[in-house]
């Protein structure tokens, strides 16, 4: 490998991170400072990593956000809005690959992963026009659909958490709507950039190995779009497992004898290196938020 290409391969992986840890703060008006943006960002990734792919971390990441200071509606504004404009990522280009590719970013077993993509991209595509409909237009109509479901008399203890949730869903809703073009030029850019650098960080490992050409990184980048895609309906933590044999399927035509190490790799940059990570910095988090007064301070 070329140690060279696999360091810039870890330049464009912080590029990445700094994108997520731009938008977030953004996102929040800046309520978050630079150092919470950071942990936020870091504990967020470590959620998704030990959370089934269709799960995400969001509950996670609603906590983080309230214990940062973020109140219980405006922090599941944001995490919404961020899986809407992610999703949106997928669902605009998802199309454009399949039209400008003719559908050949299908590998080998066409009919079997074009099942998987349209199933997963049907869900993803009602879950965002949900969210989005119920932060933007209706939130006052999510306040009642919360409420109706705590008339349940198994729930009825959540009618107050319900109640107060929805009134922060449309506080946040009008927050939202409020925003200056600015405020959604910067998140829009910020989450194309997010994900472009997701998928180079790919184009780049497989550089390491191999010399694409620039067509072939096109068609690279294009599959993985569409792998991710597919990935999202994992059941699996972090989608392990399902992730390798989705790799497999998609690029073994191409890597070859390369494809379980540039797997690896790709797993141990996206996957295990935020597991390790995360373990380290949730600790560091807990001390923070969690500490302790001492006596002199009561």
């Amino acid at each position: 490998a070329s140690f060279p290409v696999l360091a810039m391969a870890l330049l464009v992986l912080l590029c990445r991170d700094l994108g997520y840890i731009y938008r977030i703060r953004t996102l929040t008006n800046k309520d978050l400072t630079w150092k919470s943006s950071i942990y936020v960002i870091l504990l967020w990734e470590f959620a998704s990593a030990v959370t089934p792919s269709v799960v995400g971390g969001t509950a996670v990441a609603i906590f983080i956000l309230m214990k940062e200071k973020i109140k219980l509606g405006r922090a599941i504004a944001y995490v919404i809005l961020t899986a809407i404009l992610d999703n949106t990522y997928f669902i605009v280009g998802a199309p454009l690959v399949l039209l400008f590719t003719d559908g050949e970013v299908f590998p080998g077993y066409y009919g079997k992963w074009s099942t998987f993509f349209y199933i997963s991209y049907s869900l993803i595509f009602v879950y965002t026009l949900i969210m989005a409909f119920a932060v933007f237009f209706k939130p006052r109509f999510f306040k009642w659909l919360l409420i109706r479901l705590t008339g349940f008399k198994f729930l009825k203890k959540w009618r107050k958490e319900a109640v107060a949730q929805g009134d922060e869903l449309i506080l946040a809703s009008k927050e939202l709507r409020g925003k200056s073009f600015s405020y959604w030029f910067k998140i829009i850019a910020a989450t194309a950039f997010i994900w472009t650098a997701r998928y180079l960080l790919l184009n780049t490992i497989i550089s390491a190995f191999t010399d694409p050409t620039f067509g072939e990184h096109i068609s690279l980048f294009s599959r993985q779009i569409i792998m991710w895609v597919v990935m999202l309906i994992s059941p699996t933590p972090g989608a392990a497992g399902f992730a390798e044999v989705s790799f497999g399927g998609f690029f073994e035509d191409y890597l070859g004898d390369f494809i379980l190490i540039i797997n690896i790799c790709w797993r141990l940059l996206t996957f295990y290196f935020y597991l390790f990570v995360g373990i380290f910095v949730m600790r560091k988090w807990i001390s923070k938020v969690f500490k302790k007064k001492s006596p002199d301070a009561e």
